[in-house]
């Protein structure tokens, strides 16, 4: 990777710098503007749309040493008030294409292909609308293509990882662009090796579909029971989504400019997953809180169980909407995973809020919750 020296470059010099690449450079931009919890300072922005200009614009500042900061949905991001020290590069590329058989022949031969910068939920709406399923289960998350393999985004049973064909990435060190197979980037839970990490710049994804329009298998009980299924059937895809979307609109997680619940990063904590050794101990301490007899949400998962960390920030004495009316910050008042913008929180008030709920959740279950979204110039 080249070292990345924070230095003052005038905003006249970044433009003789970048001109050639295509992008619109604009000055003092406040970040807010770019993100779904609607806070961040000040930054130079160059907005690239095409890939050839996302490209160019990095490798560029890259060589130039100046720090850049990648941006497109902006749903998963938490920024300093003081903004970013730097260039951020929106990644404003749209375009989606669907790959398939004309006849609906092999599963295996239908695919969509889309740009980094395309909405992800339009993306999903695209291919249903073609008639095609696999996607459907993501429906209404905020965000871009391109961000979904980075955190791995999971919703209803389904996970990228499970989905996903490749990703174009373009390695920063070496200036190469090629296609990643899955198995080269690490997935785990709410994770991969492109997360927290600034040597690649997903410039495409591709998904497979699936030919017949039918869902993937419902793995999500709440789901299931919405659409009158049995856990592991499958539904029409066009009706999965409807489901899906009443469903994340119910706990405000599809964006509305007029519902603060939605000002958010989603679920701002992942569920935590403890290891089959401490399982025993957590449990005795939640009982000893809620009472033995008091049915705890848990999963499974590799090498540990998962606990839900709303259950456990509800059951440590965080409701909906905490602290309370007038509050800048404040938990969704519709379900406890989300921290929310009432309209004038700033980045400062998101972090107490999220430290608060963190550090009660450990002094009461010995639980410590990790952070789902990416920060810039915070520290949690």
């Amino acid at each position: 990777m080249p070292v990345r020296t924070s230095r003052v470059v005038s905003f006249d010099d970044l433009r003789d710098l970048l001109t050639a690449t295509g992008a619109r450079l604009r000055d003092a931009v406040p970040l807010a503007e770019l993100t779904t919890l609607r806070v961040g300072g000040p930054a130079t922005v160059a907005e690239c749309a095409s890939t050839d200009a996302l490209v160019a614009t990095v490798r560029e500042l890259d060589a130039a040493g100046i720090p850049v900061l990648l941006i497109a949905g902006g749903s998963n991001l938490l920024i300093a008030d003081d903004g970013f020290d730097g260039v951020v590069v929106r990644i404003a590329t749209e375009g989606v294409e669907i790959v398939g058989d004309p006849d609906r022949g092999e599963v295996a031969e239908c695919s969509v292909i889309a740009e980094a910068g395309a909405n992800w939920d339009a993306v999903v709406a695209a291919t249903v609308e073609a008639g095609y399923g696999g996607l459907e289960c993501l429906s209404g998350i905020p965000g871009s293509a391109g961000a979904t393999p980075v955190q791995n985004v999971g919703a209803y049973g389904v996970e990228v990882a499970s989905l996903l064909r490749r990703v174009r990435l373009l390695d920063r060190a070496t200036g190469e662009i090629r296609w990643v197979e899955p198995a080269e980037l690490g997935f785990g839970y709410r994770t991969s090796i492109l997360k927290h990490s600034a040597a690649a710049v997903v410039l495409a994804v591709e998904f497979a579909l699936r030919a017949d329009g039918s869902s993937a298998p419902l793995g999500y009980r709440e789901l299931a029971n919405a659409l009158g299924a049995a856990e592991g059937e499958s539904r029409p895809a066009a009706l999965v989504r409807e489901a899906v979307l009443r469903l994340r609109a119910g706990k405000g997680m599809v964006l509305d400019a007029a519902d603060h619940d939605t000002w958010s990063a989603g679920s701002f904590f992942t569920n935590p997953v403890i290891p089959d050794a401490d399982v025993a101990a957590v449990r005795a301490a939640i009982a000893s809180h809620v009472g033995p007899d008091v049915a705890v949400p848990t999963f499974p998962a590799e090498n540990g169980v998962k606990f839900s960390a709303g259950w456990l920030i509800e059951r440590a004495g965080f409701a909906k909407g905490f602290p309370g009316e007038g509050s800048p910050a404040r938990l969704s008042t519709k379900h406890t995973l989300a921290l929310t913008n009432r309209g004038a929180a700033t980045a400062t008030d998101l972090v107490t809020l999220a430290r608060r709920v963190r550090d009660g959740v450990a002094e009461r279950f010995g639980i410590r919750l990790e952070p789902e979204p990416v920060t810039v110039g915070v520290s949690l």
